[in-house]
């Protein structure tokens, strides 16, 4: 945990996480494709609890549209902005908490507490299989009986595609893939990746039902790090309508940094 800590603090220490989800076009596709499936399973006024929170881009938004939302963040300086962000929120009018946790250890809540469970960070930087393990038993745990789970996670091949395509591909085969290109995790790969059922498969002995897997981003992070990409509103708009109409196909999956794995509890 306290490598795994200080590993996660000094990148976003340094990184400026707070407008990720607004800078890009894939942040922006990422973002309206995570609320749009959101909204899919929290009914009006439905208790909610985000897992690895960051500054608080979902929390914010949820807790304003209604919802009774727990943010809960293992990085001091996200939640600090996150914090500070809560003060600007009219008093009385919302109902979000933020609080300093790790989701393989949520032991502060009572099981089945929460009708949807968002799991939007960790998984991004697990690498022990004890840990993962952990996380998810948690996130289950914590959830109502036929609540929603959403977790986001990174595929190992979207990785390789838009970090290592270029003159640095041998390092990216050899940080994400052993010598028969199963996958590898390890703290300094910082980010971790998954193949596609490698990662649903780390669900099956959970007691839950799979909804779907969604490609969050597509290929959009590929094509907007082109210098000749561009794309206006209009046509955002039009490709986020052709998005909806075809993230959840299997072939498409791999190739969107951020997916959903989405399952309800039995």
């Amino acid at each position: 945990m306290d490598d795994r800590l200080k590993i996660v603090s000094e990148f976003y220490g340094e990184f400026e996480e707070d407008g990720r989800l607004e800078r890009s076009r894939h942040g922006q596709l990422e973002y309206a494709t995570t609320m749009e499936y959101i909204h899919r399973f929290a009914k009006p006024g439905a208790k909610l609890i985000e897992l690895g929170a960051g500054t608080g881009r979902y929390s914010l938004a949820l807790a304003k549209e209604g919802y009774d939302v727990t943010a809960v963040e293992l990085v001091d300086s996200n939640l600090e902005v996150l914090r500070r962000k809560m003060t600007s929120l009219p008093e009385g009018s919302v109902r979000l908490q933020a609080v300093s946790g790790d989701a393989t250890n949520l032991a502060a809540f009572s099981d089945e507490s929460f009708d949807v469970t968002l799991s939007f960070g960790p998984m991004y930087h697990l690498y022990e299989s004890e840990d993962v393990r952990r996380a998810i038993r948690e996130a289950v745990r914590v959830t109502k009986k036929g609540g929603v789970i959403l977790v986001a996670f990174l595929s190992v091949y979207a990785i390789m595609f838009d970090n290592y395509l270029k003159e640095t591909l041998h390092d990216g085969i050899v940080e994400n893939f052993d010598a028969e290109y199963r996958t590898r995790h390890f703290a300094e790969q910082l980010f971790t990746g998954y193949d596609i059922v490698e990662f649903e498969e780390l669900f099956r002995s959970e007691p839950v039902d799979h909804v779907t897997t969604v490609a969050a981003n597509t290929v959009l992070e590929l094509a907007e790090a082109r210098s000749d990409f561009s794309m206006s509103d209009e046509d955002f708009r039009e490709f986020f309508r052709y998005h909806l109409a075809t993230c959840e196909k299997r072939e498409l999956l791999g190739a969107s940094s951020q997916l959903l794995y989405i399952c309800r509890k039995q």
